[in-house]
């Protein structure tokens, strides 16, 4: 360790945000570094139950966790996409898989195959060309390794699991690794007056905790970044306008579905997520259009089966905080911004904050351009979610509520409108950068919600039309029959990461 060494890290607060700082900092830095986590029993965490995206499949490896392991004391599950229904219009449903659909030609993308057989004859959903589609219609599940064949390769998938049950395995996981929890909650922050930098915080008992980089992971309050630092937020309200939600487990019933599934309603939507233990449901939704009252017994009249727990209310703003890194302090979770769980990226967003601060990982100097780089990318992804989420609540033809009048109606900003242009005219999608989501996400829910391209692009004409109608004939085919070989879902998990009973606390 350096001299110039950060040696002190202070993370406040803890839920998934937290502990998964906490996580990654105890693995990945210099073991000599002390972390020190603070956070009061007193203050409850929002966490609800979660869906998640790939990529944290990636950062359970960073940082050392079995997967089987992981699912079994969180009481998780497996996900392979997301099924919306009413989001096009009412009755209709579509399916967003994880992982590719198809297999390109050459260089003509296969979504533009399937757009150049749709103009000649009817086609099949999409979705019967992704493995995960497939599987995940079937209520199947397997999971892919390094030696898997095609097309059991294509398989992509994410979690469900309890979030509260998640910060508690990441909790164990941190402490073993060397972090210090201290339990008490924040009465005061002390500022260094010379460089402005957050020197301490107090705690009610009167423990002062000094450290040289703080983790604000404290909510939507953001107790460092915004309460002391006045960072500023950026509204984004207008584009994304729900603002509330309420969340209830209930009873399982049926399969275990290896999907999410999003539901549209009048005034905003309903998520169903599927645990081991319990259903995950939640209705989010315009406070603008629809009341508390309401909004609770809307939710509870579209369950599958009874509330086994008291209703939580939730109000948000959807936007970003203007600076993620800010002097000594940097944010994560609802302290750095909240978009709504459309698309499951909350805990993406933690994990990528997470990801960016190591690899521009400051010392005692805290030199400006790795702080305005980390502020530059941060800005970058969660522009970029935002977008993908935009995108399901513009493209509607829903007419019958001023809730969807205005999202179909609405200006969206510049970058998406150009996709959007770009789309229409020739089905072209263009991944830029890092950006999250790619082509195979974009097609699902453009496809899935009607809004079909002019015409294919005219490499997509380049081949014999006997060769492509066979070749998609192949495809279909060869997923139908390898997803119908898989397990069910329930018997993978009862095989492989099958929880125990969810001990209180």
């Amino acid at each position: 360790m350096s001299e110039n060494a950060i040696r002190d890290i202070v993370i406040v607060g803890g839920g998934t945000a937290g502990w998964m700082a906490a996580a990654a900092f105890s693995r990945l830095l210099d073991k000599r570094t002390n972390i020190v986590l603070v956070e009061s029993d007193e203050i409850g965490t929002v966490g609800v139950g979660e869906a998640t995206i790939p990529p944290l499949q990636a950062f359970n490896h960073m940082v050392g966790i079995d997967e089987d392991a992981f699912l079994a004391a969180s009481q998780g599950s497996f996900k392979l996409g997301i099924e919306f229904v009413g989001w096009g219009a009412e009755g209709e449903r579509y399916f967003h898989p994880f992982g590719p659909h198809g297999q390109n030609l050459r260089t003509v993308q296969f979504h533009q195959l399937y757009l150049r057989e749709a103009q000649r004859r009817p086609m099949p959903d999409i979705r019967e060309w992704s493995m995960s589609g497939v599987a995940a219609e079937l209520g199947r599940f397997w999971r892919p390794d390094a030696q898997t064949p095609m097309p059991l390769a294509q398989i992509a998938y994410a979690y469900h699991f309890d979030a509260g049950l998640y910060a508690r395995f990441l909790r164990a996981h941190a402490e073993r690794h060397g972090v210090q929890r201290v339990e008490g909650k924040i009465v005061d922050v002390a500022i260094d007056g010379a460089c402005g930098h957050v020197r301490s915080v107090t705690l009610a008992d009167g423990r002062s905790i000094e450290g040289e980089l703080f983790i604000d992971c404290s909510g939507f309050r953001g107790l460092l970044i915004e309460d002391k630092l006045g960072t500023g937020y950026e509204d984004w309200s207008h584009w994304l306008p729900c603002d509330r939600a309420v969340a209830v487990p209930s009873r399982l019933s049926g399969q275990l579905d290896p999907f999410t599934r999003a539901t549209a309603r009048a005034s905003g939507w309903q998520w169903r997520i599927p645990l081991q233990h319990r259903m995950g449901n939640g209705l989010v939704y315009s406070s603008a259009h629809l009341g508390r009252y309401d909004a609770e017994a809307l939710l509870l009249a579209n369950l599958e089966a009874e509330p086994i727990a008291e209703p939580r209310h939730l109000s948000f703003k959807a936007g970003r905080r203007r600076l993620a890194w800010n002097a000594n302090v940097v944010s994560l979770g609802l302290s750095s911004g909240f978009l709504e769980p459309l698309e499951s990226t909350s805990i993406h967003l933690v994990q990528s904050g997470i990801a960016k601060l190591l690899a521009l990982f400051p010392d005692r100097s805290f030199t400006p351009v790795e702080r305005d780089e980390y502020n530059r990318q941060m800005q970058d992804v969660f522009e970029d979610v935002r977008d993908f989420i935009i995108l399901h609540f513009k493209v509607t033809r829903r007419q019958d509520s001023d809730f969807w009048n205005y999202c179909r109606t609405m200006d969206v900003p510049d970058k998406l409108a150009a996709k959007l242009e770009l789309w229409r005219s020739k089905g072209r999608m263009f991944r830029e950068g890092a950006e999250l989501f790619g082509t195979a996400s974009w097609v699902a829910v453009l496809l899935g919600q009607g809004m079909i391209p002019e015409a294919p692009e005219p490499a997509a004409y380049a081949a014999d039309d006997a060769v492509v109608a066979d070749l998609l004939g192949r495809m279909r085919l060869s997923y139908r029959h390898t997803a119908e070989r898989m397990p069910m879902h329930a018997e993978f998990i009862a095989r492989t990461c099958a929880a125990g009973p969810v001990s209180p606390g």
